[in-house]
């Protein structure tokens, strides 16, 4: 998950990489335009084009590729298979699922097609723009609150995979302490609140251990760190 930052937003400005390129896609116009108003207005993103069903999605990925195609899941042809397609036919297009469902077997379907984001609708645009940023930067988001009740419904399930031998080894003793944080739900800004880090560094620190245990994203992570410690906790 990457939490709202809209204090380095000049580190992803501008410069010799230019803007950050979006595509938006959306069945729905005024909510749309709407969106494409609100990365316009940031200064920071140029919206290459829009569209509103999923062979849409598909065809302006692969024709414009750009940084990050937004998508709807309930658009006609489904937005979920419209992400498994476009990891496919434009792997370099981060995509990024903005939608009004809440379920959890949504959310999987979306981080399992290869979504770096899952935000609902009623995002503020401050952080939507901030949300989108990280994205085009390469970093995940899942709203705290959804992934929070994903890992409590997967370990209710029994549904959790089963992590490698030793998969929190390589953690240092800083990571660990994030990394529990996580796994009971917290944003960066909540765990930089608890630990007196600034945000920026539990950011850093999540790419660390995302890499560590090769996971796509702090879901993932999260789950991992949730099955190795059960035993400890029960």
């Amino acid at each position: 998950m990457v939490d709202p930052d809209t204090s380095d937003r000049g580190t992803l400005e501008g410069g010799p990489r230019g803007p950050i390129t979006v595509v938006v896609v959306d069945d729905h116009p005024l909510y749309r335009s709407g969106v494409v108003r609100t990365l316009a207005d940031d200064g920071r993103f140029a919206v290459l084009a829009e569209g509103s069903s999923a062979a849409e999605a598909v065809e302006l990925a692969r024709t414009h590729a750009p940084m990050v195609i937004l998508l709807d899941i309930s658009m006609p042809g489904n937005g979920v298979e419209a992400a498994r397609q476009i990891a496919t036919v434009a792997p370099g297009v981060h995509v990024a699922m903005l939608t009004v469902s809440e379920t959890d077997d949504d959310i999987m379907a979306a981080l399992q097609a290869g979504a770096k984001g899952y935000l609902l609708k009623g995002v503020g645009a401050d952080d939507l723009v901030s949300i989108v940023a990280g994205i085009a930067a390469g970093e995940s988001y899942v709203s705290p609150g959804l992934a929070a009740r994903l890992l409590v419904s997967l370990n209710a399930k029994g549904s959790a995979p089963a992590a490698a031998p030793s998969p929190l080894g390589g953690l240092t003793a800083r990571e660990e302490q994030i990394l529990r944080l996580v796994a009971q739900g917290l944003s960066n800004k909540e765990v930089g609140r608890k630990l007196a880090l600034q945000e920026k560094t539990v950011k850093h620190y999540m790419t660390n251990i995302l890499q560590k245990l090769h996971a796509r994203n702090r879901v993932e992570a999260a789950m991992m760190a949730r099955e190795a410690w059960q035993p400890k906790q029960g």
